[in-house]
């Protein structure tokens, strides 16, 4: 009588396995041994390629040994017409098995990342195709999803009436931004800018590089103008992170009937102007939008001077309209820490 153990055995012998073959060796149903053999995948024990009565199946360990059916990467274009994020998951699973093969918080975070920015270039981008690379190598699990609409920050930009590409680029590291109120969060680019060991977008001349090795954020323009937006995410292989440490990093765990998204960083040196000044305005720039959040992280690094105005606006006129919201700070040198602690006394005294 065939068993799943011995179909095992049979992959270990002959390396393909055929429904249709087993089922007539063993006088069984084909409908029988095609169990069998979906309950292993299932199992993650046989790896599926292929399709319908063409399909075959391999023990891992044999498609690792033969790339040509075991491919490095996953490469397809798609029609951006009632395209559905899950199904083109459970396409790269399937025709892509070195996923499966990857521990488990490194899949979970892949799955949520590349979740994310499908749902954004399908829902988002008004483009009409859109592309995807799945690649495994050096340790390094990498996606691209690439469309050729109208662009990330320009999408910003217009729908919230914003200035130009950096002040939607702004936005965006703060959390919660979206052009979709009603229907999304917002939340999609920020978290996947943070579980990955590197994030970027790169849109009509505009590129956002968040590099988590260094820890580090940066704005640039570039020559070679992409036309829509790319979006590539590199995570090692061998990582630790996990999503839920993420997640509880910009939650409100302190209070047991919310554990919403309320908490964000702002990294101020993106706000300067020639990286020595910031003034009043550049400080209503920061806020902007800042009132969503119960707790607020301003980090200082590389910023060498801030400006009595900007700090007065922080931590005296938006701290006594939003009383409730905490504000915190990091990585302040000894000029600009001066500057926080004097406009925080003044804040005291005014209120007292």
């Amino acid at each position: 009588m065939l068993t799943k153990k011995g179909v095992l055995e049979i992959g270990k012998q002959r390396g393909k396995i055929f429904a249709k073959d087993i089922a007539k060796e063993f006088s069984v149903s084909r409908q029988y041994a095609s169990q069998l053999i979906a309950e292993l995948v299932a199992d993650h024990e046989l790896i599926k390629f292929g399709s319908t009565r063409s399909a075959f199946y391999v023990l891992p360990e044999y498609a690792q040994k033969n790339e040509e059916i075991f491919p490095l990467k996953y490469m397809k274009s798609f029609k951006n017409i009632s395209l559905e994020e899950h199904r083109i998951l459970d396409e790269i699973e399937r025709t892509f098995p070195l996923i499966l093969r990857l521990p488990e918080n490194v899949r979970s975070i892949f799955t949520f990342a590349l979740s994310e920015m499908l749902n954004n270039a399908i829902e988002h981008s008004e483009s009409k195709s859109i592309h995807i690379e799945v690649s495994v190598q050096d340790r390094t699990l990498s996606f691209i999803v690439n469309d050729f609409g109208i662009g990330v920050f320009r999408n910003i930009m217009r729908k919230k009436e914003l200035k130009s590409e950096i002040e939607a680029i702004q936005d965006l590291l703060k959390g919660k931004t979206t052009t979709m109120p009603t229907s999304h969060s917002g939340e999609g680019i920020f978290f996947t800018s943070k579980v990955g060991n590197l994030f970027i977008l790169d849109s009509y001349g505009y590129q956002l590089i968040v590099n988590n090795d260094l820890p580090d954020v940066f704005v640039q323009q570039v020559k070679k103008m992409k036309k829509g937006t790319k979006v590539i995410f590199k995570l090692k292989t061998d990582s630790e992170q996990h999503l839920s440490d993420v997640f509880k990093k910009y939650t409100n765990v302190n209070d047991e009937s919310d554990y919403g998204f309320d908490k964000t960083e702002v990294r101020v040196k993106l706000y300067t102007v020639a990286g020595v000044h910031i003034s009043r305005s550049q400080a209503r720039r920061v806020l902007s939008g800042l009132n969503k959040f119960k707790a607020i992280l301003f980090d200082f690094d590389k910023v060498p001077v801030v400006g009595q105005a900007f700090a007065d606006e922080i931590y005296r006129v938006f701290h006594q309209k939003y009383p409730a919201i905490k504000l915190q700070e990091i990585n302040m040198n000894e000029g600009v820490k001066f500057m926080v602690e004097r406009a925080k006394n003044e804040a005291q005294r005014y209120h007292n």
